[in-house]
């Protein structure tokens, strides 16, 4: 009797310490918790899904054709929103609104390629430069040196030496985005590495590279997450203004970059505001959302949030 009593204590003391604490599903229901990010989140996935299905819509007119009147033949430039052109349309008298979501398009394919590699790059170099002491030294040396040329100059002379495309904008928004979440997985491994957990596991035989995934990254997923997310708006910036200088992709390819700029040219004429104002809208609303998206996703992914 003795001996089922002890039994039964220790199996209740084994259901009172069990805890079914699962951090992905905190994280999801601090987020859910958000009413204003689950909105962003929802205009976010709503465009993105928009722009893709868009063309394939009915009475969407082709972004790169010029329309004419049917009964006169003259081009319609320069037409103010109605209800056929939404948008209006350009000084070439193509459909603005079609050529809109083209850009939009194009700049989010830019802004995610980008942010991924940067995001790959820099967590593959953030973790060695952390962990490696002994190559501390040369990850320092690399980073002052791309740290120390001005971002806008270093992308000039890339895109001069390359040929403009979608594909040369996501290779130089790539070599230079990843020095700061190098930089910030860096001093936060530098935090986490000498624990007595990570002392521990590295005294009985554990490699480096488990300790690093199993122990320290699930720590910086907040870090990774912002840092990523905040990364697709300033790759989408970045275009806007190297097109804006004459240095981004070719005015045949349609991208809130040109059309911004194409609204520029024409944005002293009051008729012809729209031009700028509604790529601007676009362009505001897209990196805006993606900046408060990550700051949400990154708050509900702080440990110290979850209940």
């Amino acid at each position: 009797r003795t001996e089922r009593a002890g039994a039964a204590g220790l199996g209740e003391a084994e259901r009172t310490g069990y805890s079914n604490y699962s951090y992905w599903g905190s994280t999801l229901r601090v987020f859910l918790k958000s009413k204003i990010a689950v909105a962003i989140l929802i205009f976010l996935v709503t465009v993105v899904l928009f722009t893709f299905i868009q063309p394939y819509l009915p009475n969407q007119f082709d972004p790169y054709i010029v329309n004419n009147d049917p009964e006169t033949g003259a081009t319609l430039r320069n037409v103010s929103p109605n209800g056929e052109f939404w948008f209006g349309t350009n000084v070439l008298g193509q459909d603005l609104w079609s050529r809109i979501w083209q850009g939009t398009r194009t700049s989010l394919i830019i802004g995610l390629c980008a942010a991924g590699t940067s995001m790959i790059l820099g967590l593959m170099m953030g973790c060695a430069w952390g962990y490696a002491r002994k190559f501390d030294w040369l990850f320092t040396e690399v980073y002052n040196l791309f740290d120390n040329i001005p971002y806008t100059i270093l992308r000039m002379l890339l895109i001069y030496i390359m040929r403009p495309s979608i594909g040369t904008m996501i290779i130089v928004m790539s070599l230079t985005g990843w020095l700061g979440m190098a930089k910030y997985i860096r001093n936060m491994i530098l935090i986490y590495r000498d624990r007595e957990c990570n002392l521990a596991s590295r005294c009985l035989g554990t490699s480096s590279i488990r300790i690093i995934a199993k122990n320290i990254l699930p720590q910086l997923v907040s870090v990774m997450m912002l840092q990523t997310a905040l990364a697709i708006p300033n790759a989408i910036g970045s275009e806007v203004f190297l097109t804006y200088i004459g240095l981004g992709l070719p005015v045949a390819i349609p991208s809130l970059g040109n059309l911004v700029d194409e609204g520029r040219k024409v944005m002293l004429v009051e008729a012809q505001r729209y031009q700028l104002l509604f790529p601007m809208l676009m362009t505001s609303a897209i990196t805006v959302s993606f900046y408060a998206l990550g700051n949400a996703f990154a708050d509900a992914s702080d440990p110290r949030n979850h209940r």
